[in-house]
């Protein structure tokens, strides 16, 4: 395989994104157990998905997919819980505020990449729908997991000015 194939990139900007959600865990200063949790549990579903779009599949064989419509429906849950926290959104927000929820832009942004590079794939390979449907829930979760982090810290979030305003 070319260093350099959808395949590949697909794949590493799924390790990319693990590792981006580590680095959000060890940037929280006094984290809940419940949001450590939650982030290890992403980071092994992400293994999941990362070892599943590494594995070609052949005529003969399919490649058998550990992300099931119960782990989209956990993190749906996840997006639930946070968001009946927040305050509803009546703008559009830029990323940012405190470094954790910054650092959780970040992951989102990887995490749509990731997205487009497996929806670019799966034109040429077969990709497990439930895999799809889980890496958009999880930018989604992402970015209301970054406006919860902002929450706990009393930092307000920035909202989108236009130009003409």
């Amino acid at each position: 395989m070319k260093k350099h194939s959808l395949r590949l990139e697909a794949y590493g900007t799924i390790d990319e994104l693990s590792a981006h959600i580590g680095l959000l865990g060890a940037m929280m200063e006094t984290p809940f157990e419940a949001d450590l949790y939650r982030l290890q549990w992403i980071q092994s579903r992400l293994f999941d998905v990362g070892t599943h779009l590494a594995t070609p599949c052949t005529e003969d064989k399919a490649v058998p997919c550990a992300i099931t419509r119960a782990h989209v429906q956990q993190l749906e849950e996840y997006i639930d819980e946070l968001d009946s926290q927040l305050p509803p959104l009546r703008s559009f927000i830029l990323p940012g505020g405190c470094i954790t929820a910054s650092q959780c832009h970040v992951c989102r942004t990887v995490c749509r990449r990731a997205e487009r590079l497996i929806i670019a794939l799966a034109e040429e390979a077969p990709i497990c729908p439930d895999l799809l449907s889980f890496i958009n829930r999880l930018s989604d979760f992402l970015f209301v997991y970054a406006r919860s982090l902002n929450k706990m810290k009393d930092v307000d979030e920035i909202s989108w000015k236009k130009d003409c305003d």
